[in-house]
Order: C-alpha cells, then sequence, then structure tokens
C-alpha cells in the first residue's frame, strides 16, 4: 500500500479496552440507537407485503398489478444495493458515525414521499430511494456494532439485533391490521398512513442515535488517536459508575500505521487478495438469504390472496405469526453462536431451512391443510432461516481488517442481494401472476437449493469467530509488523492466568474433537486448496476474570443460593449469558461446587453431619 497518506505510527489498547468491558447501559445504548435501522427495515419492507394486495385493489389509489408489487419490490433492492456501495465507502472514508445519521435521514425523507404516490413510476422511485437509505444503513451499522460490543457476547447480540428487524415486522403488520380496516380508513388512505408510521419511528432513532459515539476503532486509525482515548476513557468511568467496581487491565495492545484516507482501490486489492476463501463463503450466504427472504417477504401477501383466498385486510394476521417466529430464531438460538460456535450453527441453520422449505413446496402443490398450515410450517422454515441471514452480516462484519468493514458488507450485501434478492421477488412475481401451483413451488425449490449450497459452503470456509477479538480475526491493513502482547512471565499472576486459560483451550479443544465425528463436514487437519488457515485465537481475559470474581466471592461470603451469587458479582453487568458459562467452567474446574440444596460453596468446604 501506498504510504502518501500515513500520518503516523501508534501502539495502542483500544481494542483490548473495549473488549474487557462489562456489559452497560453503553452496550444498550449501541443495540438500541443502531439496532433500531433493523426495526425500520422490517417495517419498510413487510409493509409492501402487507399492504400488497390492497394496492392491487380497485379505489387504492394507485392499482398495481402483482407484476408491478414485484418490480418495486425488486427496485427497492436495488436502491438497498446501490445505497450500500455508495454509502460504505463514504463510511470506511469519514466514519460510522457520520453516515448512519446521514443513511437516516435519506430513509426518513423517502419513506415519507412513499404515502404521497399516486402512479407506479413515483412509487418506484421512492422505493429506490428508501432502499438506498436503508442499504447504507447495513453497512454503517454493522460496522459500528462489531467495534463497539465486547467480542464475547458479539455473536448473540449481533443476531437478536439483526433478528430485530422481524419486531418491526411484526408491528407494521399488526398496525397494518387497522389501517386497512375500510370501516376506518378509505381504501386510498390507510396504506399511505402505514408508509408515514416508518418515518416517526425512525425519528426517535434518531434522537438515540445522536449519543452514540463515534466507533475508537476507526478514529484512531484515521490519525485521531486523541478523540479515540477520550471516547474510551468516557465509556469506562461510566462503567465503573455504574457498576461500582473498578475495572480489571487491559492485555495486549496493537501498532498501526496512521492513514487519514485509504482508497477504494488499495482497500479492494490487498482484501480480496488476502481473504478470497471468505469472499466466497459470503458470497454465498448472502445470495442465500436474500433470494428466500426477499421472494417471500415482498409476496406472501399476494401468495395469500391469490391461492389461499385470504382477504387483505387479514393478511397482517399471518404476517405476525411468521414475523415473530423469525425473531424467535436468534433470540433462541442466539447464543449458540457463541458457544457451540459459528461454522456448526450457521451450516445447521441454512441447510435445516432448505430442508423445510423442500416440505413447504410439498405442502403447497398438493394443498393440503389450508393456509394456516401453509404458514405454520413458514415459520418453522424461518425460525432457522433467520438466525443463518443474521449470522450472514455477522460473518461479513467479523472477518475482514477493519478499514474494509463497512466496505466489506456493503459489497457482499449488494452483489448477494443483486443476485438473490432481485431475482427473488421478480420470479415469484410473475410465477404468482401465472397462478400455477407448480410453478410456484418450483420457485420454493429454487430457493431451498440455494440456502443448502450456502450451507455446505459454511462447512467448508466457515471461520471460527467465537469469543475472538476483531483484530486477531483480521489484522487492520494498516498494523505494523509487530503486534506487542504482555510477557506472562513477568506477572506471577498473570503467569497462572494464561496457564488457567491455556488449560481451559485444550479442555475444550478435546470436548470439541470427542464430538467432532458427530458433525458434518471436512476432518479434523483437513487442509485443502480452500480452507481458511488457522488464526491464533485470544485469551479469554474476561471469562478468567468473571470465573475468578465468583470463586473468591463464594469463599469469602460463604455459601449462597445462585440469585445471591448472580447479585454479589454483579453479574448483570457481564453481557447476555456469561454469568451462565463462567458458572459451568468454574464448576468443571472445581472452584466452585453446588450442594443438593442448591447453594454454591467452594470446593473444601464440609457439609455439616445430620
Amino acid at each position: 500500500m501506498g504510504t502518501q497518506a500515513e500520518t503516523g505510527t501508534i501502539t495502542t489498547q483500544v481494542p483490548s479496552r473495549l473488549d474487557r468491558l462489562p456489559w452497560s447501559r453503553f452496550h444498550w445504548r449501541v443495540v438500541l440507537g443502531l439496532g433500531g435501522v433493523w426495526i425500520l427495515d422490517g417495517l419498510e419492507v413487510t409493509m409492501v407485503g402487507n399492504v400488497a394486495s390492497r394496492l392491487t385493489e380497485e379505489g387504492s389509489g394507485i392499482e398495481l398489478t402483482p407484476a408491478e408489487i414485484g418490480i418495486a419490490a425488486a427496485i427497492y433492492i436495488t436502491g438497498a444495493c446501490l445505497g450500500a456501495l455508495f454509502f460504505g465507502q463514504l463510511t470506511d472514508r469519514f466514519g460510522r458515525k457520520k453516515l448512519f445519521i446521514l443513511t437516516l435521514v435519506v430513509y426518513l425523507t423517502a419513506t415519507v414521499a412513499t404515502a404521497f404516490a399516486f402512479a407506479p413510476w413515483y412509487f418506484y422511485l421512492t422505493r429506490f430511494f428508501t432502499g438506498a437509505g436503508i442499504g447504507g444503513e447495513y453497512a454503517a451499522i454493522n460496522s459500528a456494532i462489531d467495534e463497539l460490543i465486547p467480542a464475547r457476547v458479539r455473536g448473540r447480540v449481533d443476531l437478536i439485533i439483526n433478528g430485530s428487524y422481524w419486531l418491526g415486522a411484526a408491528g407494521g403488520a399488526a398496525g397494518a391490521l387497522l389501517l386497512l380496516d375500510t370501516s376506518i380508513f378509505p381504501a386510498d388512505i390507510g396504506w399511505r398512513i402505514a408508509f408515514g408510521l416508518g418515518a416517526v419511528f425512525g425519528l426517535v432513532v434518531l434522537v438515540v442515535r445522536r449519543n452514540v459515539p463515534e466507533s475508537p476503532r476507526w478514529l484512531f486509525i484515521h490519525g485521531r488517536e486523541e478523540e479515540a482515548e477520550r471516547i474510551v476513557g468516557e465509556i469506562e468511568r461510566g462503567v465503573e459508575r455504574e457498576t461500582g467496581q473498578p475495572l480489571e487491565e487491559a492485555e495486549g495492545s496493537i501498532t498501526v500505521h496512521q492513514r487519514k484516507t485509504i482508497t477504494f482501490r488499495e482497500i479492494a486489492k490487498v482484501a480480496f487478495t488476502l481473504y478470497p476463501k471468505r469472499a466466497v463463503l459470503c458470497l454465498a450466504l448472502f445470495i442465500g438469504q436474500a433470494f428466500i427472504y426477499n421472494a417471500f417477504t415482498f409476496n406472501l401477501g399476494t401468495i395469500l390472496s391469490t391461492f389461499y383466498g385470504v382477504a387483505s385486510g387479514i393478511v397482517p394476521l399471518f404476517f405476525i405469526v411468521w414475523a415473530l417466529s423469525n425473531f424467535g430464531g436468534p433470540l433462541v438460538l442466539g447464543r449458540l453462536f457463541d458457544t457451540v460456535g459459528r461454522k456448526p450453527m450457521i451450516s445447521f441453520a441454512y441447510i435445516g431451512s432448505a430442508a423445510i422449505a423442500a416440505v413447504l413446496a410439498w405442502i403447497f402443490v398438493a394443498e393440503a391443510g389450508g393456509a394456516w398450515v401453509f404458514i405454520a410450517v413458514l415459520a418453522v422454515c424461518f425460525f432457522l432461516a433467520s438466525s443463518g441471514a443474521s449470522a450472514a452480516y455477522l460473518t461479513v462484519s467479523e472477518i475482514f481488517p477493519m478499514e474494509t468493514r463497512a466496505m466489506a458488507i456493503a459489497f457482499f450485501y449488494a452483489v448477494g442481494t443483486a443476485i438473490g434478492g432481485i431475482t427473488g421477488p421478480l420470479l415469484f412475481g410473475q410465477l404468482i401472476d401465472s397462478g400455477d401451483r407448480g410453478l410456484v413451488a418450483t420457485g420454493f425449490l429454487i430457493g431451498a437449493a440455494v440456502m443448502a449450497i450456502a450451507g455446505v459452503v459454511e462447512l467448508f470456509l466457515g471461520v471460527k469467530a467465537e469469543g475472538r477479538d476483531l483484530e486477531s480475526l483480521a489484522a487492520p491493513l494498516t498494523t505494523a509488523d509487530a503486534h506487542t502482547e504482555p510477557e506472562p512471565d513477568e506477572d506471577p499472576d498473570r503467569k497462572a492466568r494464561a496457564e488457567r486459560i491455556a488449560a481451559r483451550a485444550e479442555r475444550q479443544r478435546a470436548s470439541m474433537a470427542s464430538a467432532r465425528r458427530y458433525r458434518p463436514g471436512p476432518a479434523p487437519g483437513w487442509t485443502g486448496a480452500w480452507r481458511e488457515p488457522p488464526t491464533p485465537g485470544v485469551p479469554e481475559t474476561a471469562l478468567d476474570h468473571e470465573i475468578e470474581t465468583i470463586a473468591r466471592a463464594v469463599r469469602e461470603r460463604g455459601p449462597m443460593t445462585l440469585r445471591e451469587l448472580h447479585k454479589a458479582v454483579g453479574a448483570r453487568y457481564w453481557g447476555p449469558g456469561e454469568f451462565r458459562k463462567a458458572m459451568r467452567e468454574a464448576l468443571v474446574e472445581n472452584r466452585i461446587r453446588r450442594q443438593r440444596r442448591g447453594l454454591i460453596v467452594p470446593p473444601e468446604h464440609q457439609t455439616a453431619p445430620r
């Protein structure tokens, strides 16, 4: 890479300081302020599905055909793809915060304009710009979230945030039940109000988002290390005030060559030369989920109306059931992506949903059970598919260098969605217009096939990213040759911690090797041409600190119930699922014991005689 834009070389602990933070109000602010975009997208995309039947009716004020509904969906996706590419490179160049404010303003303006649609061409135009705003949000938001959320809970938090899309979908469907009721709103007014509701929620998100800081990781790369240190310091002081405890020392630093700008040509050349296997993986994941999701989301209303005779005012009820199943997937399965691991869970989600989609095609052709049976099987299919789709965004935001993160999200979203997300709605719109169940079922099978292919690609090329910091998964392009790590031998406590962590990692590897023979995919040690070389992990110092905190509390305070222990160690600040994981490891390592009466005691504690 050229050096003309370099401004200096620094060594910083910003990444390790962010990753060792306990869960706090700051992290909830990030989740609510940035994750709200997914609820907005859920409102927008499913709003068209909810009101699609109404838009095709006489007196709606626009009177689109089912095929034109498919065209509008494809135009929305085209806007999202181009918006992701355009705003994605600006996000890497000018910062996460500037762009996640700008893209939200674009979305708000366009969605309000949609409510005033009077002709197909105008509807297409406003849908294009609405999609552009949402596409730009994907790049800015996912990169910012991953750079601000601690590594140990990044997977489950990312999946739940991405899955919150379906809360927006369910909310939009529930609102549409009221807005499509012609006894309350005229046929040409209710659907317009539906689009206006998205703008109202967007304004709320904008207010919260103003309090989310710029990514410190982006700042120190771009020569603004003093601002990065100030932001991290403010976050740390806020966490210490909230928890009432001092933070543990951060371990590990990184040395980088700072740059004011990095050209897109340089980013693309380095990123895709260094990580071709990861590029294939991300394309497969995005194409699979984009095809099946956009095909169903934009056309479910017309499928129900055309083939099951469901009235347009009742369609939102079916959307609510489907949307809640989609949110339930990441909510229930999300923690497994941090414990069981990314590769087995992503593969299971993609291949499992493909198998159920094939069953759905048979039910549809056989006309078995009616509309509610169709929706029930569809809900099971997307319970799995939603976890896989959310994991696609998680994967691409984790496994590329920081300077390329937003652009990588934008690129794979744009290319994958252009291939799968545009063809899906267009194909299904035409198939539904034919009125032939067999042709529509063929579309289901195509969706199943692309999901299954993506699941197999994940088996072979997936990256084990669970619990690892972003810099170890893909070092920044500006990283100096030498990474500095603390020497454990300098400090007896640090040396003991390093030994515990090494022993824990060895035990986990042995456990995984024992269970590995029951999992599909290449055998351990396979080194085919497409296999990603192993990357050394980062010591799980946060987990070790939590285990030590539990053991010390039990030693000092004596026998406690699980609830008392949870309160004593301040586990509510550890993040989702962390207390349970630390308890499990503490019991395995004999740091504590559990008595029959449910009390947690030190390992040397003697049970009182009867």
